[in-house]
């Protein structure tokens, strides 16, 4: 009778604790952190059948080499440290939802940062897989992104070529960063450019970027990436151009691993705190992906909720395609 009873009383906790997760903020800037924070937490929480569901409605194309999704936040490719579901683990499964119950499993073919939305390639074969990443690595494929940025880059339209490496930050909470390895740097005495001795371990990096519009202290990009190194466009754009991303927690500065700190007319516009400026995801989307497998195929991928309602809050008007 004792033991039922305390199962009476831990039943009864756990509903009072989930009413209590329920309750949603009357503010509805507070509303919308609190979705965005759940984004990711929600997509790690569940049945990896569940997630591969979710993966089969998000997909825009397929024909018999390929199936393209449209890639949700929060969701990381690969597995690692404390992560329990990621878009590798359920490829098997999402292949036999989206064929039958013999189907291969699917293959990756690039990847995307765990924060960042959009068009993402799978294989239906490794043959398949290794000529889409052979088109990856001999830049035939032309991707796309868009981001909201804080600043406005000067000039408005350009190319930053400048090589990354990966270096470790030494702060009172050592971590690693992809950082610009330049090839030159100005003198001092004179301000001359002069070239400096390249970095061995460096890898060469360009980003075309353009302007699409600008408000509230942000501006909206399209970013072509020419190469692909890891975290590029987040680095070029922060270190380079020194306009980091939205929701970019990690690029926004060198020494420290801190919230992003925003300007007053941004946090004004946004309805926010900056002691909520933690909570702002990521606001980079693979926008667009021409790939050339036999025929040019485009895919497009729509901007995800979240971001809409950013450029909304921020008056940054989306041009029209």
């Amino acid at each position: 009778a004792a033991a039922a009873l305390r199962a009476e009383e831990l039943a009864e906790r756990l509903r009072r604790s989930e009413e209590q997760q329920r309750e949603i903020p009357k503010d509805p800037t507070q509303r919308w952190l609190r979705e965005l924070a759940a984004l990711s937490q929600q997509l790690q929480q569940v049945h990896p059948n569940v997630l591969a569901k979710i993966l089969k409605q998000r997909t825009v194309y397929q024909n018999e080499e390929i199936v393209v999704i449209d890639k949700p936040y929060g969701l990381p490719v690969h597995g690692g440290p404390g992560i329990k579901n990621c878009i590798a683990d359920v490829l098997p499964i999402l292949a036999k939802m989206l064929e039958n119950m013999k189907a291969d499993p699917l293959h990756l073919c690039h990847r995307l940062d765990k924060e960042t939305t959009g068009v993402m390639v799978l294989a239906r074969s490794k043959e398949a897989a290794e000529k889409i990443r052979l088109l990856f690595k001999t830049r035939q494929v032309e991707k796309i992104y868009w981001a909201v940025v804080l600043g406005d880059p000067d000039p408005v339209e350009g190319i930053v070529e400048i090589p990354i490496v990966e270096k470790e930050v030494q702060s009172h909470q050592s971590h690693y960063k992809m950082t610009l390895a330049p090839n030159y740097r100005l003198r001092p005495e004179d301000g001359k450019v002069m070239k400096i001795r390249k970095n061995r371990n460096a890898e060469s990096a360009v980003t075309r970027y353009r302007r699409l519009a600008s408000a509230s202290a942000c501006s909206l990009l399209e970013l072509q990436p020419i190469t692909g190194v890891k975290h590029q466009i987040r680095v070029h754009l922060a270190y380079g151009l020194g306009c980091p991303i939205l929701g970019d927690h990690k690029y926004s500065h060198w020494s420290k691993l801190a919230p992003q700190k925003l300007p007053e007319l941004t946090l004004r516009r946004l309805k926010l705190e900056q002691s909520k400026a933690r909570h702002l995801p990521l606001h980079l989307h693979a926008h667009r992906l021409r790939l050339p497998l036999g025929q040019p195929l485009d895919f497009v991928c729509k901007l995800p909720l979240f971001f809409q309602k950013t450029l909304r809050k921020l008056e940054l008007d989306i041009p029209k395609d």
